[in-house]
């Protein structure tokens, strides 16, 4: 990661419909909360939240593997947000369940075992996001073996 400082612009569209624009040569992304209150027409801020929980853990697992010139592409990150009531009755994330899937067996891996126990504390957004939600980690291989 860059030590290069982060800005990322919000413009409302329309209603709840906002362009975000990362900046440089990144497109925009158009955001958009679900019916009733928006029209759907774009992630949600809790998609969003998810996708870099998943994107970063993806990003983690391989950087981890490639270390040791493993090659498990293609990696498939399966996010779950629970949203639901805080006991002031507001809607919140309250835990996510991030299932990540090898695009190989894992008995073609080496060293798996050991990427498995440390690649998720490299993940800056996880590790971050876990401070105030829990995120459960599962890693299953091409065949459906549960490894993590």
């Amino acid at each position: 990661m860059s030590d290069q400082a982060i800005h990322v612009r919000l413009t409302q569209v329309r209603d709840y419909q906002f362009s975000v624009d990362f900046g440089g040569a990144v497109p925009a992304l158009v955001c958009d909360e679900p019916a009733p209150l928006g029209a759907g027409t774009g992630p949600s801020p809790v998609q969003l939240l998810a996708a870099a929980v998943g994107n970063c853990l993806s990003d983690s697992l391989l950087f981890a593997l490639r270390k040791f010139k493993q090659a498990p592409e293609p990696i498939r990150c399966d996010v779950y947000p629970e949203v639901g009531r805080n006991d002031q009755g507001r809607l919140r994330v309250l835990s996510m369940r991030a299932v990540l899937t090898l695009g190989v067996p894992a008995a073609s891996l080496v060293n798996l075992p050991r990427v498995l126990d440390t690649f998720e504390t490299y993940c800056t957004v996880t590790q971050s996001v876990g401070q105030g939600i829990a995120v459960q980690i599962e890693v299953l291989d091409s065949t459906g073996a549960r490894v993590k």
